[in-house]
């Protein structure tokens, strides 16, 4: 509270560009800005809550408590851990930062595609495996990755 009470006097004293600088790397100025370290969190806590699901069945559609279509259990994952996804995996991709698989971290997201569509999506949980929710008959399980048609994305 107290930088944004000083913001006109740091205007006078310092000139528009710091303010302007001010404003967009403080996340007390800037809500909704996530750093590295908020996300490493987040990323964590999505984890930690798609392995408690080990063994919740597949439903088509459904994102959870109980049951889970792949991007079900993403979009229930993140949301326990504060972040909002949208449903598909498609929306999930195009809403994450693109990172390469050397930049990887535990708790991004792996998006499995053909061409340019993503058809899967599961929480890289390290060790080239992940959490996900398969198919039909199957349940929430860790698997290793079995595509090298992948894309991987940061939820901010």
């Amino acid at each position: 509270m107290s930088a944004q009470v000083h913001v006109p006097s740091l205007l006078t004293r310092v000139g528009t560009a710091s303010v302007l600088t001010l404003a967009v790397t403080s996340s007390m100025l800037a809500p909704g800005l996530v750093n590295d370290a908020e996300a490493a969190t987040h990323s964590a806590k999505a984890l930690k809550v798609a392995a408690s699901k080990k063994g919740a069945p597949y439903k088509y559609g459904a994102a959870g408590p109980s049951r889970f279509d792949c991007s079900g259990l993403t979009l229930y994952s993140f949301k326990k851990a504060g972040k909002k996804l949208p449903r598909t995996a498609q929306q999930q991709y195009n809403k994450t930062t693109r990172i390469t698989a050397s930049k990887r971290k535990p708790g991004d997201l792996v998006f499995f595609h053909s061409g340019r569509s993503v058809y899967h999506v599961g929480i890289y949980a390290g060790s080239g495996k992940i959490w996900h929710s398969p198919k039909t008959g199957d349940v929430v399980r860790l698997a290793k990755i079995w595509s090298k048609s992948v894309w991987y994305g940061r939820v901010r």
